[in-house]
């Protein structure tokens, strides 16, 4: 990236950190628990001293906390990450206690209370409790409140899980509409090669989150403790950017990277959105991480939705994969086999296998009843 287009995007970035009113932060399992040592309470009173001075502003802050499940292995005897299911779910559930009860001691410290809010992808890939849990963030920010959310390993499968926090923390940024999403780690932030790999890698500063030389800089995922790694962080980063969020990954060893930031000024990598930001509905639809099944699209159609921003009409179906019903997700894939979209099908896969191919006035006759005009429409459609 030239240097004074950079430039021109690390302003942008202080200017968006300065207006910011409502933050996402996420911290780490390896920070939290001191790297399985026990959760690290002076290091969970730094974090909450630094939040102090934008709270006081009337800034909204939601912070997204691993830990119970590294915190709970410990308490429980295990040593490490459990490997089994029912092993992580018990760890869990010990594990969540404490770490709630740590973060209720240091930030009333602060003058605020905070309410726990545990979250399973389900509940965000249905859409009436993708709602109700926004409505209850936002009553709690109301009331002055520091909701501290995690995924509810207790009851998760893995079929239903985030996968990591990283990715938790960006469907909660787009979910409330977030002007910052913190990801504070281990690293300083994400260097132009992989620091395992060179020391010497010097620190990006800025960049846009779209940018397709990142991924070749991102290193391989997770340690001992957590799952996520850079690789996560900046797709995360590319999830927080549809609602028009700033990323940030910092360290959480720094002890006033968190600091500068909520002062307004760069630290870490900052990651800038560079694209329109997604109406509410439609992040909803990209925040999907599991698909009900595939709708096959032939070349013009993947064109027509992909570059002309249409709808996806039955005749430029050729195939799918998948059982689905009415108002399901679905992923929409080109002839080369690339997800080019995902939205809302107004057929179940039944009957778009007797319409697929067809024009649209052929649909009330193949079906025998009236149909939709479009299999996904636009409104309903996020090109990926």
């Amino acid at each position: 990236m030239p240097a004074e287009a950079s430039g021109a995007l690390l302003g942008a970035a202080s200017e968006r950190l300065q207006q910011a009113r409502r933050w996402v932060v996420k911290i780490g399992s390896s920070l939290l628990t001191a790297d399985g040592t026990g959760l690290d309470l002076d290091a969970m009173a730094a974090w909450a001293q630094a939040l102090a001075p934008r709270l006081a502003q009337g800034d909204e802050i939601i912070l997204v906390s691993s830990g119970a499940v590294a915190e709970g292995a410990r308490r429980l005897g295990y040593g490490t990450r459990p490997a089994n299911l029912e092993a992580i779910q018990a760890a869990a559930a010990v594990g969540q206690v404490g770490l709630i009860d740590a973060w209720a001691k240091v930030l009333s410290a602060e003058g605020r209370t905070v309410g726990l809010v545990l979250l399973t992808h389900d509940d965000l890939s249905d859409r009436t409790r993708y709602l109700n849990a926004r409505g209850t963030l936002r009553t709690l920010l109301a009331h002055g409140a520091i909701p501290v959310i995690n995924e509810n390993d207790t009851v998760a499968t893995e079929e239903l899980r985030f996968g990591d926090n990283d990715t938790l923390a960006a469907l909660v940024a787009n979910l409330m509409a977030a002007d910052v999403l913190v990801l504070m780690t281990d690293q300083e932030g994400l260097r132009v090669r992989d620091p395992r790999l060179d020391p010497s890698a010097p620190l990006l500063a800025c960049a846009a989150a779209s940018d397709p030389s990142l991924d070749a800089m991102a290193g391989p995922t997770g340690g001992t403790l957590g799952r996520g790694g850079m690789v996560t962080k900046l797709r995360a980063a590319r999830l927080a950017a549809r609602s028009g969020a700033l990323t940030a990954i910092v360290s959480g060893r720094t002890p006033k990277a968190l600091t500068s930031l909520f002062a307004g000024a760069p630290a870490g990598t900052l990651l800038v959105p560079d694209q329109a930001p997604l109406a509410a509905r439609k992040r909803w639809i990209a925040g999907q991480l599991q698909t009900r099944g595939t709708v096959l699209l032939d070349a013009g159609a993947a064109r027509a939705v992909q570059a002309q921003g249409r709808s996806l009409l039955a005749v430029g179906v050729r195939g799918l994969r998948g059982s689905f019903a009415r108002g399901e997700v679905v992923a929409c894939e080109d002839p080369a086999g690339v997800v080019v979209a995902r939205g809302l099908v107004n057929f179940s896969a039944e009957e778009l296998g007797v319409i697929q191919g067809c024009a649209t006035d052929e649909i009330p006759a193949r079906l025998g009843y009236p149909g939709a005009q479009e299999v996904i429409h636009r409104d309903d459609l996020v090109v990926l």
